[in-house]
């Protein structure tokens, strides 16, 4: 064990010792290279970071406004919502706005960004690719919205990003008001067509009521049932009455005969309100029972279908006159939080970043190339060709910067 130790020693001084050896290229090429980082790190221009905090306005979480609140409070809930198309956009439709190739363009377009970038063939495809990395759109933790340009002057990068939030908010605005369009003309359709199916509902009732007599099927019904019963009630005591003066005076009393016409009357009056296809004399209550099927049937029909038509215009009334207000209506949907102002501090370059960086990257490459060249040089014989022209060449190395071996 103690041997196995003082070998391991030994070689890590080796290693020390080599680099001692190499000590005038490592030092000599680290501070080169810091140097350069160092340069490069002043010469890279140095870019502001400006940055609006936004907050997107609750009356404005419903896309339809008032639209969705009647559909809503009217008990339809979410199939009413896709029935008529209205959706609700969340926070992910201003990220979807600020990252669209429209509002970027317009930012670029207002900016005169294409000379800042030195696009020379004004390319817009580039200019884009070129403008994505200096633009930062986050969500932050308390669901607000962070919008962010990067720029060498930190007036301009304040104005991009005051400027992108008012760009999102028209965007917005524009779509909400097509959306509303839209809408509008779907549901204008149905209220026409509403007012239309209403009216010929009407007609029917009207034409049916005309044609019939029939204003009020169950109250009408009844009324004919209550005459009906009235009129069987009087025919059993006429019939009475009749027997009663054929015991007394026999079929030849002129009183006998009188009550038996009006019995005669009668019995054609029950069977004419029970059988008959219509009555003999005009009655605006009464109807004959052969019918009442039939008219039950067709008035209920046609009343069932004006209440269904009056209930679709309650519902789609409102809703077409909220569409016609929604779609005049402009109405802010972000509340800027914190106005973008020109920043005081840079965001980029992190020179000390770069140099450091440099400086671990020259020390990363140049540890293996000294290790590998002090044990080409100090092999005994090369064993190809290869490595002769390797250990003349670390030689050469070597001799450039005076160490000895």
């Amino acid at each position: 064990m103690p041997e196995e130790t003082n070998k391991k020693q030994a070689k890590f001084g080796d290693y020390i010792y080599i680099l001692y050896k190499w000590r005038k290229l490592l030092l000599i090429n680290m501070i080169i290279i810091t140097a350069g980082a160092t340069v490069y790190s002043f010469l890279i221009p140095e870019q502001f970071k400006a940055t609006s905090i936004v907050m997107v306005s609750q009356s404005s979480s419903d896309g339809m406004g008032g639209i969705g609140s009647i559909i809503s409070g009217g008990g339809i809930g979410a199939v009413g919502a896709q029935l008529f198309g209205i959706t609700s956009p969340s926070q992910g439709l201003y990220f979807e706005i600020l990252g669209s190739r429209t509002a970027l363009t317009e930012v670029i377009n207002k900016f005169n960004l294409i000379d800042y970038y030195s696009i020379s063939d004004r390319n817009m495809d580039k200019t884009l690719k070129s403008f994505s990395g200096d633009v930062i759109f986050e969500p932050t933790e308390n669901g607000m919205i962070e919008i962010s340009v990067i720029n060498e002057d930190p007036i301009l990068s304040a104005q991009m990003a005051n400027y992108f939030v008012n760009l999102a908010d028209s965007i917005n605005i524009e779509l909400n008001i097509e959306q509303a369009k839209n809408s509008r003309i779907f549901i204008e359709k149905r209220y026409r067509k509403n007012i239309e199916d209403l009216a010929n509902a009407e007609d029917s009732m009207y034409k049916f009521q005309k044609k019939y007599g029939i204003f009020a099927v169950p109250e009408q019904l009844e009324a004919s049932v209550k005459a009906a019963a009235e009129m069987e009630a009087l025919l059993a005591q006429q019939e009475l009455a009749l027997e009663l003066i054929k015991q007394q005076s026999g079929t030849s009393s002129p009183l006998y005969i009188n009550l038996a016409n009006q019995i005669d009357v009668i019995k054609r009056k029950v069977n004419e309100l029970k059988n008959s296809r219509e009555l003999s004399y005009p009655s605006n209550v009464l109807f004959p029972f052969s019918e009442v099927p039939d008219l039950t049937i067709n008035y209920y029909r046609i009343f069932r279908e004006i209440e269904i038509q009056s209930k679709i215009m309650e519902f789609v009334l409102p809703m077409y006159e909220q569409a016609k207000v929604e779609e005049q209506k402009s109405i802010p949907s972000l509340i800027v939080v914190d106005k973008a102002v020109p920043p005081q501090l840079k965001h980029s370059p992190k020179k000390a970043f770069i140099i450091l960086l440099f400086f671990f990257l020259g020390l990363f490459i140049h540890l293996p190339i000294i290790f590998l060249a002090d044990r080409i040089i100090t092999s005994e014989t090369p064993e190809n060709p290869l490595e002769v022209r390797e250990k003349k060449f670390f030689l050469k190395i070597a001799s450039i910067y005076r160490i000895k071996f």
